[in-house]
């Protein structure tokens, strides 16, 4: 039986095992901080008996409204409410499994929360995220949750350091769920991998 509490600053010291990870995003403490300090009561952690965290969110750009779901057994998924009119969009900005949790469905249930409220409290019309290219293993399970490729961002990680002149320069998918709202289906192209555009012209 896992437990869920509000999320703690000393939180950040208990998940190093997640972050380890060569897929996981990470930020700074004050990144963290800032978080705590501005949405206290969108925070929380749900933990293994042990103690242990299985899993963490994170969110890179910080915009109200948040959609802000912090728990890590099942994982972790920070989300966002963005956009505007048939934009007005949920947003997955990091879900991470600890690498002895993984297989267990862990982030299938809470990207179905997170959908869940996407769509029934937020009224979104799809839910979106962004996933390295490389990343065939979460591409496939997105796939699997009836994402589909909305489009190429070239270059849009860049903290591995690796490529030319030490950048890394890895592309990412945008990958779009199209909810209830989307009757037309606009968040869906078929071509969606041949539709390349810039991180410039993404938010």
């Amino acid at each position: 039986m896992s437990i869920l509490r509000p999320f703690k600053a000393a939180d950040m010291f208990k998940f190093n095992n997640i972050n380890l990870d060569i897929w996981t995003e990470t930020y700074g403490i004050g990144f963290y901080l800032n978080y705590l300090s501005r949405w206290p009561d969108l925070c929380c952690v749900q933990e293994a008996p042990s103690g242990r965290m299985m899993g963490y969110g994170a969110q890179g750009n910080l915009q109200p409204p948040m959609l802000v779901i912090m728990t890590s057994s099942p994982p972790t998924v920070l989300g966002k409410a963005e956009g505007s009119g048939t934009e007005w969009h949920g947003h997955v900005t990091a879900l991470t499994v600890a690498p002895e949790y993984r297989r267990l469905s862990l982030a299938r249930k809470m990207m179905s929360l997170l959908e869940m409220v996407s769509e029934e409290i937020y009224k979104g019309f799809f839910v979106d995220l962004y996933v390295r290219c490389a990343n065939l293993v979460a591409i496939d399970m997105y796939e699997g949750m009836d994402y589909s490729v909305y489009r190429r961002v070239r270059e849009y990680y860049g903290t591995l350091g690796i490529g030319k002149g030490g950048r890394d320069e890895e592309d990412a998918f945008d990958m779009r769920k199209p909810l209830a709202r989307d009757v037309n289906r606009r968040s869906v192209r078929p071509n969606g991998r041949d539709i390349i555009v810039s991180a410039h012209d993404v938010s």
